[in-house]
């Protein structure tokens, strides 16, 4: 996980109501947008009229609209996904989907790449911190491991049995109980978003319906994203007996989402390696995750994003080494996957 390279507190810079992180009220000051589709049918429902401005543009702040209606803060959102090859809990039946990627999370970065973090202790669900403070550091506010009951039996009483279905089949977790990562991602991500802030629910919040809302949408934008299809389709699949380059991934990855995502790798560097020697190149050598970077229109739940470049900040676009065939796209090892 990234660490924090800036922390925001809202509630100091503008001023808020009780229980808002950004400012809004506790009215019903929810958004009826302009849609080009339906709205998608979730928890917090919304009701009056709101022009639906795209994030990190100039009416994207909360002097000019509503933060509930338009995403204020997490202008940058980063929809992002893993591939593993074990999860190290076949034993219990935790298994990874066959041919696809899993989803890892939905992220709010300010509109310069920096970003903030476990934004609102009071919906703090994450059994192990990661990290522990709310920056990163000492100084930080420290963030209490949760002790309370999985975040994954919030779904059922809310008649959600469908959408955890989903989450248990394509939103994996490596080492660690699914429920507890999707704790972490809500904990340390969703409530750092302005339209995820609870009182953007209104009269009509139930206990927990901001996760509902928030895992629905982290999964609408994750099923729009089919990285395995997109790679196979350029006839790049998992293999350990050939390698491929960065250049292949990012050309397939860019022709089928429209920008250029941010490739990650893992395992060792290329200089270290016997293929490597020599080389001044220093990147990792095996394909591990892709972010998929968005401005978005309106609230993050409409699922309607503008794709942009993962460099539109000037910053790196893979972690990945540079040369040619240098990369293992690994096949899942024997039993992990179903």
């Amino acid at each position: 996980m990234r660490l924090t390279t800036l922390t925001l507190l809202s509630s100091v810079l503008f001023g808020v109501s009780h229980g808002s992180l950004y400012g809004e009220s506790n009215l019903n000051h929810t958004c009826q947008l302009r849609l080009l589709h339906p709205p998608l049918q979730v928890p917090c429902s919304h009701r009056l009229l709101e022009t639906p401005y795209l994030s990190c543009s100039k009416e994207a702040f909360p002097n000019i609209t509503d933060s509930c209606c338009t995403e204020t803060f997490g202008g940058l959102v980063l929809s992002t996904q893993f591939w593993d090859t074990y999860t190290g809990l076949e034993s219990k039946g935790q298994v990874l989907p066959k041919n696809t990627w899993t989803l890892h999370g939905l992220w709010p970065d300010f509109c310069n790449g920096s970003f903030t973090q476990y934004c609102d202790l009071n919906r703090q669900y994450d059994p192990v911190p990661s990290p522990n403070t709310t920056t990163g550091t000492s100084s930080g506010t420290p963030v209490p491991p949760y002790t309370g009951p999985s975040i994954s039996s919030f779904l059922a009483p809310l008649g959600k049995l469908d959408l955890l279905a989903y989450m248990n089949k394509y939103w994996i977790s490596q080492g660690s109980p699914n429920g507890d990562f999707w704790g972490h991602e809500f904990s340390k991500h969703a409530t750092c978003f302005s339209s995820f802030d609870l009182p953007c629910c209104g009269p009509s919040y139930t206990n927990h319906s901001d996760v509902v809302d928030f895992f629905q949408t982290a999964v609408q934008y994750y099923a729009n994203l089919p990285t395995y299809g997109w790679l196979s389709a350029a006839g790049i699949r998992p293999s350990n007996a050939t390698r491929v380059s960065l250049t292949d991934l990012q050309s397939a990855l860019t022709k089928g989402f429209g920008a250029l995502p941010y490739i990650g790798c893992s395992g060792p560097r290329y200089n270290t390696t016997e293929a490597g020697k020599g080389s001044l190149d220093n990147g990792f050598t095996e394909l591990s995750e892709v972010w998929y970077y968005y401005h978005v229109y309106g609230r993050v739940q409409r699922s309607q994003g503008l794709p942009v470049n993962a460099s539109i900040n000037g910053g790196s676009v893979s972690s990945c080494a540079k040369a040619s065939s240098a990369l293992l796209y690994p096949l899942r090892a024997v039993g992990s996957d179903a």
